[in-house]
């Protein structure tokens, strides 16, 4: 979900250390938040947790534009190549994220066919996937990307080899849904039935019966007081207090049951492949559902064909746009970030987007709590240049399939 760290190393990295910590290393935030960049010392996020669909809207994305926009997982990139933009800047702390970005955009640029692509990222249990690597791929890619994938671990695997099972169940968050299913089934839930249902009215009937009572097991109360029990899904201790404060009781189930609510019960699974990779762990097939924008078939031809407008940059976002010319970006994509930063990060950020700004040009992020958490905390003579789109903004979040934010925001420059 952000920039993050990407070794053991990461505390002795200052854009990492600003990035991460804010308090003493032995005090009890400063314990979480170190323990929180360990967790996020590794490959984290095969699949971007934001819905790019509603991405795109919100930035009213079209040919020409000028994005900078934090990797992650690499799906929204992709997805925003298929409207043509004129450049896209991603940026990641995160190397494992680089590797994997590079990964997928060497995919689009040199396997054979569609078919091979959704083979790679969209389906499990593939045995040919490394070798499609060996044969397509390592030739092509830059030498860190290649030696990234093929590294051994110590059971003598490849890391590309991941992709000839299931790569959904690797990385951070793969394996706090992996838990999140094992303590479901300790309650006698199984999780993955949820995608039997074959309405709307029979995806609710299923969380009410089974899903929203886990949040009132004593288990899941405890453990979801604990913040370090969030981290998986990219929630900082920062995120974490303030997600608290917004709780009625002040505890995490509510908040947490709302949100799995939204995924299970807003959207057809026919259309929600978030919603897939939460209860079965993988994708539909295609009969069952939609995949990700991606890799639908439709954006293939224009993804493939805008691959090369794709610069990857080991950067934060403020370090990139301090070495890019005054006027010169349209669209800034900025995840949930923001809920990382200090006030002092804050406004180093917005002072470079302020600066870098073309005429109309848009913002959008993600929060986990409602509000936006600029408001306040950036600088007025900044602030006063940028209009909020709070009637857009709302309706976009209700329409994130994601359903995992309190909050989506979209600041337009004023005229």
């Amino acid at each position: 979900m952000a920039e993050i760290a990407h070794d053991a190393g990461y505390l002795r990295n200052r854009r990492l250390r600003d990035a991460l910590l804010r308090h003493k290393a032995l005090s009890r935030n400063g314990v979480s938040e170190r323990l929180f960049g360990l967790l996020f010392s590794g490959l984290v996020y095969l699949q971007i947790w934001e819905d790019p669909d509603v991405d795109m809207e919100a930035m009213a994305l079209g040919s020409g534009h000028r994005l900078v926009t934090i990797g992650s997982g690499g799906c929204n990139m992709l997805a925003y190549l298929s409207r043509a933009p004129r450049s896209i800047d991603v940026v990641d702390l995160n190397l494992h994220h680089i590797a994997l970005n590079r990964l997928k955009l060497a995919a689009f640029r040199h396997l054979p066919s569609h078919a091979d692509v959704v083979r790679l990222f969209g389906m499990d249990q593939v045995r040919s996937n490394s070798a499609s690597f060996d044969l397509f791929l390592a030739a092509k890619l830059d030498a860190p990307t290649r030696a990234y994938w093929e590294r051994r671990n110590l059971t003598g695997r490849r890391r590309i080899e991941i992709f000839d099972r299931n790569i959904y169940r690797s990385g951070l968050l793969g394996r706090f849904i992996a838990a999140g299913h094992l303590i479901a089934r300790l309650h006698g839930v199984d999780m993955t039935e949820l995608v039997k249902a074959r309405s709307l009215r029979e995806q609710r009937l299923f969380f009410d019966a089974h899903v929203a009572p886990l949040f009132d097991r004593p288990l899941i109360r405890w453990l979801t007081g604990r913040k370090s029990s969030l981290f998986g899904l990219g929630i900082p201790p920062q995120q974490y207090d303030e997600l608290a404060r917004s709780s009625d009781d002040r505890t995490m189930a509510p908040i947490l049951r709302r949100r799995l609510e939204k995924l299970a019960c807003h959207f057809p699974l026919s259309d929600n492949y978030f919603a897939w990779q939460a209860f079965a762990r993988r994708y539909p097939a295609k009969h069952e559902g939609s995949l990700p924008t991606y890799l639908r078939p439709e954006n293939y031809l224009a993804i493939r064909n805008h691959v090369d407008r794709v610069a990857v940059h080991h950067a934060s976002f403020t370090e990139l746009l301090s070495n890019k010319a005054a006027r010169s970006v349209d669209r800034y994509v900025l995840l949930d970030a923001q809920d990382w930063m200090t006030d002092r990060q804050l406004n180093a950020l917005w002072s470079e987007i302020d600066r870098t700004a073309a005429p109309g040009a848009r913002v959008i992020f993600r929060t986990a709590a409602e509000t936006s958490v600029i408001e306040g905390r950036v600088g007025e003579h900044v602030l006063h240049r940028w209009h909020y789109l709070g009637e857009q903004s709302r309706e976009l979040n209700l329409r994130d399939r994601s359903a995992i934010y309190g909050g989506f925001h979209i600041y337009e420059l004023r005229g």
